[in-house]
Parts: C-alpha cells; sequence; structure tokens
C-alpha cells in the first residue's frame, strides 16, 4: 500500500510540470491505465491429502498446520468438498441435522470410503465433517474437510498418534477391519467387544453394515427387533445360510447403532455382527453354510 501511495504522489508532481505543454512520445496522459488492477481477494481453502496433529471439530485458520502423512500425526484429511445451493447461502455454516450438514456428512462418507476400500464403518475408522469458523463463514468459506482417524477399538474412539496414510486401509490383510471378538458380557448386557483372531476361541463376527431408514433416532431404538432382523439378514448372506424361520435357532445378533448426533448428521450405518452364545468358534463363519452355523 506505502508504494501504491508513493507512486500516484510521483505521478501527480510530473502531471503538474508537464501542465499545458505537449505529451512526449510515448506518454498518452493518462498515468492509471498502465498499472495492474488489484489481484482479488483469494479464499482460504484446506487441502485434501494432508495430515495434522490435532483433530478440528471447527477448521481455525490460526489451528491450521498441515504435516505429510509419514510424520506423526492424528487426523488425515482425505477430501474437501464445497457446500452448494440453499446450504451454502446461509449465514452461518449448517447446523448438526440440518440438510447441509447431511449432505456433506454423506459425500465424506462416500469419498472416505472410496480411499480407504471399503465402507469406512467397517474398521477402526472414525470420520470428523470439519466446518469453517462463523467468521471465515461470512468472509465467503464455503468448503468442509473429511477428516479421518484410526481409533482405538469400536467401543472406545479415542485417537492416538500414527504414521502413514490410511488410503487403502481396508484392503487386503487390513489389520483396521473388524472380525472376530470376544463380547463381556454383564448381565446380558454388552460391556466391551474385545478383538481377537478369528482362529482363538470367539462368539462373535463382524459380518456388514446395515444402512437403517431414514427415521427418527427415538423411533430407531423402539425397533430393536428390524434391526435385529436385519442384522440376521446380513448374517444368512455373510454365512450362506438359509434366511428363514429357522435363522433364530442358528445364530443371534449383536449390533451397533452410531451416535445420535450422528444420526441427525445422517449417518444411518448399523456394525451388525453375529452371535454364538452357546460355543466357542475357532474359525470365521464366512460361507460356512449350514454345518459351521447348524440348527440348536
Amino acid at each position: 500500500m506505502r508504494r501504491w501511495l508513493a507512486a500516484v504522489a510521483g505521478g501527480a508532481a510530473v502531471a503538474l510540470g508537464l501542465a499545458g505543454c505537449g505529451a512526449p512520445a510515448g506518454v498518452d496522459r493518462d498515468l492509471v491505465d498502465d498499472w495492474p488492477a488489484p489481484v482479488a481477494a483469494q479464499q482460504f481453502v484446506p487441502e485434501a491429502n494432508v495430515c495434522h496433529h490435532a483433530s478440528q471439530q471447527v477448521g481455525f485458520l490460526s489451528g491450521y498446520n498441515p504435516m505429510g502423512c509419514d510424520e506423526s500425526h492424528r487426523v488425515e484429511t482425505m477430501h474437501v468438498g464445497t457446500f452448494t445451493g440453499p446450504a451454502a447461502e446461509r449465514d452461518t455454516p449448517p447446523p448438526p441435522g440440518s440438510a447441509g450438514m447431511r449432505a456433506a456428512q454423506d459425500a465424506c462418507e462416500a469419498e472416505v470410503s472410496k480411499a480407504v476400500g471399503a465402507d469406512r464403518r467397517s474398521g477402526r475408522l472414525g470420520l470428523t465433517v470439519v466446518l469453517p469458523s462463523d467468521p471465515a463463514w461470512a468472509g465467503g468459506a464455503r468448503w468442509y474437510r473429511c477428516d479421518v482417524a484410526e481409533i482405538a477399538s469400536i467401543d472406545d474412539t479415542a485417537v492416538d498418534l500414527r504414521t502413514g496414510s490410511l488410503r487403502g486401509a481396508l484392503t487386503g490383510a487390513a489389520p483396521l477391519a473388524y472380525r472376530c471378538f470376544k463380547p463381556k458380557l454383564v448381565k446380558d448386557k454388552i460391556e466391551e467387544m474385545v478383538a481377537v483372531s478369528c482362529t482363538a476361541k470367539h462368539h462373535a463376527e463382524f459380518v456388514g453394515i446395515w444402512q437403517a431408514p431414514d427415521i427418527s433416532y427415538a423411533e430407531f431404538n423402539r425397533t430393536a427387533k428390524r434391526t435385529h432382523r436385519a442384522c440376521q439378514s446380513l448374517t444368512a448372506k455373510y454365512a450362506k445360510v438359509p434366511d428363514n424361520s429357522q435363522l433364530d435357532f442358528r445364530v443371534g445378533t449383536i449390533f451397533y447403532q452410531p451416535y445420535e448426533q450422528e444420526w441427525k448428521n445422517g449417518n444411518r450405518g448399523v456394525q451388525c455382527f453375529l452371535w454364538i452364545s452357546d460355543r466357542a468358534l475357532t474359525r470365521s463363519m464366512k460361507n460356512a453354510g449350514t454345518k459351521g452355523l447348524p440348527v440348536t
């Protein structure tokens, strides 16, 4: 700004000196047309494919310190999207449960699952949709970040430091994928699902994600039998057994539902597990058939 003012002042002095005289060759008397137009201010947009030492719920610029994923970090930004339509026309970022927030959640689930190689809810991966701060939104920011982290377990969403990208984390051997578990029960209530090798003694195994209908969280909790039945159908497909009335005599189910806040934002993915209470398993029940899951 100081250089621009000095240039105008110098030009004014030249103009006074030339008053009443013809313009020298190459001078067109227009002292401003040769200055380039000011560059429009660029709104900050975060990068994808970078990692961060700390997780954020709101993407304050002051806390934005991306790093390479080969360095020790806690979260990875796998995708950066843009709000459009009515969500982008708001005066403030979309609130939890709004159509804009649900659209961002859906987009993040799709992009992240594509990047990790399977539905990210089928493994120890947490997802956070990070929004701009209120001042950034007022200044024109309309981005959202899809941040992914490795969580401790299905029961513990604590995030620890790690190195390496999570891209492809649920392909191949996939140590983060959910497989077999020893449920800890207290008075018929699941206290903890302890992950074990499928060749070790266990009573439960992950069979897939059921996409629940778009109903209220309260209604979902009132219709646990419907969820149980849906997880049974996933079990029948997973184990290659008939999906009929005898299924209740072959296997039980355990399911984990999204937290209420996730549910409001559109996450309807229910994690389903087959459960054998009367005997220990020492192999995976995938494609086990009726010999693996007999009627008892």
